[in-house]
């Protein structure tokens, strides 16, 4: 078998709308069989994307089935991919520990004593917000905060969906606006503007969204059938199993590693556990093993899609749609609409918005100096898209990560889309901005 290092297979081929089929096949076989069954449970994802990376692989009868496969597995070992892995792995350990000590439970009920119950999933829309804007990603986000929420739901008889939604939506408008995300600091880079340029212009777009979007989770259906308690009748041990949750927090705002701080509160859940007489060390040791097998399926979807995302890639699926849309671009409200489709599109096919946000920005970049387009407001349109895109994809490394950790619940990733209300208001902002605004 032939050897190909990362360089050489970077050597892409041609522009071909060809290269695109294998996506196709994924959307027909996954959304065309769920929408018929009425039942989006029916076809595993895992399969879905089997038989489309194996439609990749066919195509392109020019090249050695050995060649396209060591393509496929560099894209399975993608750095992206690998470390979206590592946050599901260590998602999956920190989850099981905080579960078996206790915490999720714990912290299930403060927040019942301290938020009033018309309030409570636009709370935690609001908390998972908060938390995201200090530390930088969704994805840490969403593995601290969902367990808390699934079980407050599933405890409270409330909309699971939606608690989740509300959670992932508030996950994705902090690391949107965020200063350490990896997508910002991608879309400024870009486009060499300063972080706070891009955060103002962020704001303008998305702050209307926000709020709408917490007013709507404020809505009685969504927090009909919950029940509150008082705060004097929690104990300390129930404050005390909450620590390393808090302590996430804390070191997230001081900029920690988010994989450091899954581990950390890990360590920290196993500790307390042990010295409380939960479990011995053994037997927690075990439900941090339990706890990062449970996450199999999520990391089985990230791999093969980050294969077949490469294959996409490599045949020319990616430079036909940049090529195609520079084609179309007229006048400045035009080139707008382009660098939202060109990130959008891209981000749909890479399931990665920072990925997207660099190999749109480049083009991004060309498109708004000619067209007149503030370099900002191009980082602004960058960044939002992506985040709009990557709101809505069922194989998107947030949605995996809340249904991974959902899975005993068996949440499909469309139950939690269908409650996401944010993406879709953010969508509508930004489209709103670029149609409506003047001196476009």
């Amino acid at each position: 078998m032939e050897n190909f290092s990362e360089n050489k297979v970077l050597e892409w081929r041609n522009s071909s709308f060809k290269a695109l089929i294998p996506f196709v096949v994924f959307v027909i076989f996954y959304f065309g069989f769920s929408v018929l069954t009425r039942d989006f449970s029916k076809v595993p994802m895992t399969v879905a994307f089997i038989i489309s990376s194996a439609t990749a692989l066919i195509l392109n009868h020019k090249e050695k089935l050995n060649k396209k496969i060591e393509i496929f597995a560099l894209g399975m070992g993608n750095k992206d991919i690998m470390i979206m892995c590592l946050i599901f792995i260590m998602a999956g350990a920190f989850t099981a520990s905080a579960q078996a000590v206790g915490g999720v439970e714990s912290a299930v009920v403060i927040a019942k004593a301290y938020i009033p119950h018309e309030f409570i999933v636009s709370g935690l829309f609001l908390v998972s917000a908060l938390i995201s804007l200090a530390i930088g990603t969704s994805c840490g986000t969403i593995a601290a905060i969902v367990p808390i929420a699934a079980a407050m739901a599933t405890s409270s008889n409330l909309n699971l969906g939606a608690v989740i939604g509300a959670t992932v939506g508030g996950a994705m408008f902090g690391d949107n606006l965020s200063l350490i995300s990896d997508t910002t600091i991608a879309a400024t880079r870009t486009q060499n503007v300063e972080m706070r340029d891009k955060a103002i212009c962020n704001l303008k777009i998305v702050i209307i969204p926000a709020l709408l979007c917490a007013l709507v989770y404020m809505l009685p259906v969504f927090s009909a059938g919950f029940e509150g308690q008082t705060a004097s009748n929690i104990d300390f041990l129930t404050y005390f199993k909450v620590a390393p949750y808090i302590l996430l927090l804390i070191f997230g705002i001081m900029g920690v590693n988010v994989m450091f701080l899954l581990l950390l509160g890990t360590v920290l859940n196993m500790a307390i556990g042990i010295s409380i007489g939960t479990f011995g060390l053994f037997e927690g040791l075990s439900y941090i093993g339990d706890g990062t097998t449970a996450m199999a399926n999520t990391l089985i979807v990230a791999l093969l899609a980050g294969g077949l995302l490469q294959m996409v890639r490599y045949n020319g699926g990616i430079s036909y749609i940049i090529n195609t849309t520079a084609h179309l671009i007229k006048s400045k409200r035009l080139c707008e609409l382009g660098i939202c489709f060109l990130v959008g599109i891209i981000n749909l096919f890479t399931a990665n918005n920072t990925v997207a946000i660099i190999t749109a920005g480049p083009i991004a970049k060309e498109m708004g100096e000619k067209y007149g387009v503030d370099p900002k407001r191009t980082a602004s349109l960058l960044d939002t898209t992506s985040c709009c895109v990557q709101g809505v994809i069922p194989y998107g490394a947030q949605i995996l990560i809340a249904t991974g950790l959902c899975a005993y619940l068996s949440l499909s990733s469309f139950t939690i889309i269908k409650n996401l209300y944010y993406p879709v208001l953010m969508g509508i902002g930004l489209l709103i901005s670029i149609l409506f605004t003047k001196n476009r």
